[in-house]
């Protein structure tokens, strides 16, 4: 499936991770058949993947109430979010596991689990849907994936979802503010570099592309201690600003330097 961010919107509804561990990430994303919501935990990207949990279990349920998108209806949510409780609740009873993740897509929802064994978790978890959730036809994925590449190739958010998570957490705040996002505005960038000739390299970038250094600034004791500001005047809408701030990140690179994100002031 190739995937592109489409405009994200308040979809922590999507999953109920209030009671997980982990740092989690909800995105909303278009794959060929229509928008599909991943809930992701970002921490197991440090300590995955676990050898000792080399099966895939994805576990859940098809369901009718949904949108011509495949999505579900506002109502679903609590009735999803139930049977997803119900599934962790039976996989952390049976077995050791590793939740990594949840996908909605196409009017089915399913759980991303990894364990060590997976014989008889498809029946228990059918009888479980059976019992408690009769108008519900269970949905399984089941394989071998011992390099865990359901979760570092399908869930993980790519580089540009990446761009547009962290960008959308910004525009968010600057809406709450009553900023309707449609004025260009000056925007201010940061970066950091290990050295002054890195940092000179990605000047030379900068400048090409209309951007103009507002500040420059040695930290002392930081491995990355060149410290650049940039501005220029842009538009701040989640495709305008995730474009320049992804290209930005790319050539910090290039030059040994890191992007640190951005900034600017609210109009109303």
């Amino acid at each position: 499936m190739i995937r592109f961010l489409i405009i994200p919107c308040a979809i922590s509804f999507a999953f109920s991770v209030a009671a997980q561990d982990g740092n989690w990430e909800v995105y909303l994303a278009q794959y060929e058949k229509g928008p599909g919501s991943t809930v992701v935990n970002m921490d197991i990207k440090k300590t995955g993947p676990d050898r000792t949990l080399p099966f895939l279990f994805s576990a859940g349920v098809n369901f009718t109430n949904c949108t011509a998108d495949g999505l579900p209806v506002h109502d679903e949510f609590k009735n999803l979010n139930k049977i997803s409780d119900s599934i962790t609740a039976l996989i952390n009873r049976l077995v050791k596991n590793n939740l990594v993740g949840t996908f909605t897509y196409q009017c089915q929802r399913r759980d991303y689990f990894y364990v060590p064994d997976t014989t008889g978790l498809r029946q228990q978890i059918t009888s479980l849907i059976g019992k408690h959730f009769p108008t519900y036809i269970p949905a399984f994925n089941i394989k071998a994936d011992k390099e865990w590449e359901a979760y570092f190739d399908f869930l993980y958010p790519s580089e540009l979802i990446m761009e547009y998570i962290k960008n959308e957490k910004v525009l968010i705040h600057l809406s709450e503010a009553g900023d309707k996002l449609d004025k260009p505005r000056q925007v201010d960038h940061w970066l950091y570099f290990k050295t002054n000739e890195d940092r000179n390299c990605f000047i030379r970038y900068a400048t090409q592309h209309q951007f103009r250094v507002q500040s420059k600034e040695k930290i002392n004791n930081e491995p990355y201690s060149f410290k650049l500001q940039l501005v220029r005047t842009d538009k701040v809408n989640i495709s305008s600003i995730s474009n320049i701030t992804l290209e930005l990140r790319r050539e910090a690179k290039k030059c040994n330097g890191e992007y640190d994100g951005w900034e600017t002031f609210v109009i109303k």
